[in-house]
């Protein structure tokens, strides 16, 4: 009993010691959490740190490579031009054009690709036009040109090396607003499954001198690095109207935005699978360098669209329609002179009548009304230019 009683403050000690023991133990583990967390941040801290102190890189193009193994480097911005020496894996990663990161020492770090201007990426259409040439009515001969120019070089190059022919490099297509100019380059992006590259001729008209031109040099170069590709010049003759000598400084800026145009379609360097479709509704406002042979080797009018064209356009754009009792030979008639578009909106209006009445169905009474419509907008927007 004397025995029990001396080892119970042995063992009550022993359970105390236990008991701190571990009690230190979590304490030690929550220090070492802490202290990783602490190295997390000290090693961020030295990352944020040397970023600060690193010297900026400049941004250069590779003009030439060397047999020597030096690189010809023109730096951006302020068009110095310098020779630098790279290591043999580094080298054979590099081409003209490439665009490159320099330190101080004008070494060149690492290899930057291609950026291009924001300007020139929103022009390419992410998927090709969902326009195909069922929209559109009438111009079989046309459509066949612009096809064999265009799309064909893409699709079946390989008639073209047997017949051994050249494809037409350029393709303008001119006429009258309206007439479905944009409409045919749109479905032969979508035939071609060809990346579709549209921009506006007054897109490439800007402030600055160069800015033009290196807008036109950048589209091309996003162009050839996503061919094959289509490059679609909508209203060209607002860059490429005849030259002048005005003496304003605006005029000399287009003037070399035209020539830097010119120099791209006239093929010092290689397009691969990039062609080019230009539209205008003034085509007697070009520069004779734009309309040579070897740039736009084709030139094909957009007519009005005649009698059976009218009602095959009016069946394209009412065929979703429930037409009642509707004489669409008639409504041909009474639309004479008219372009693609305004038939289109001869059938937008009638169909607007429609959900006006809430009716059930497009009724002839609506067309007749919807051309009349559309033939006095027309009139007084002609009289408001007049």
């Amino acid at each position: 009993m004397e025995e029990t009683v001396a080892n119970n403050p042995g063992s009550d000690t022993e359970l105390k010691y236990q008991l701190r023991i571990q009690d230190q133990e979590s304490q030690l583990l929550d220090l070492k959490v802490k202290n990783e967390e602490l190295l997390r941040e000290n090693a961020q801290l030295k990352r944020e740190n040397n970023q600060l102190k690193r010297m900026p890189l400049f941004v250069a193009v590779v003009v030439d490579l060397l047999e020597s193994g030096d690189v010809y480097l023109r730096q951006q911005g302020n068009n110095q031009e310098y020779l630098t020496h790279v290591n043999d894996d580094l080298y054979k990663k590099l081409k003209p054009g490439t665009k490159v990161a320099v330190n101080n020492a004008l070494s060149i770090v690492k290899i930057v690709g291609n950026i291009f201007d924001s300007r020139v990426r929103v022009m390419e259409l992410e998927e090709s036009p969902d326009i195909t040439f069922d929209h559109i009515g009438g111009l079989e001969h046309e459509i066949e040109e612009v096809r064999e120019a265009v799309e064909y070089p893409l699709t079946k190059p390989e008639i073209f090396e047997r017949v051994g022919v050249e494809p037409p490099k350029g393709i303008l297509l001119y006429g009258p607003p309206g007439t479905g100019k944009t409409l045919i380059a749109k479905a032969v992006a979508h035939e071609a499954r060809a990346t579709f590259i549209r921009m506006s001729g007054s897109e490439l008209v800007h402030k600055y001198i160069g800015e033009g031109a290196q807008l036109v040099r950048e589209l091309f170069a996003l162009a050839r690095e996503r061919s094959p590709s289509i490059v679609f010049i909508d209203e060209i003759d607002a860059v490429g109207s005849t030259r002048t000598n005005d003496g304003t400084s605006g005029s000399a800026e287009v003037q070399r935005t035209l020539m830097q145009l010119l120099a791209e379609m006239d093929g010092f360097d290689t397009r691969g699978d990039v062609r080019i479709m230009a539209a205008t509704n003034r085509v007697d406002m070009l520069d004779p360098a734009l309309l040579r042979p070897g740039r736009f080797d084709r030139t094909i009018s957009i007519p009005l669209p005649d009698r059976a064209a009218r009602l095959e356009i009016l069946k394209i754009h009412s065929r979703r329609m429930v037409l009642e009792d509707v004489d669409l030979e008639r409504i041909v008639e009474m639309t004479e002179n008219t372009t693609g578009a305004e038939l289109q909106a001869v059938s937008r209006e009638a169909g607007m009548t429609e959900v006006r009445r809430e009716a059930t169905g497009v009724s002839h009474q609506d067309f007749i009304d919807a051309v009349r419509k559309v033939k006095a907008e027309t009139i007084t927007d002609m009289r408001m230019y007049t």
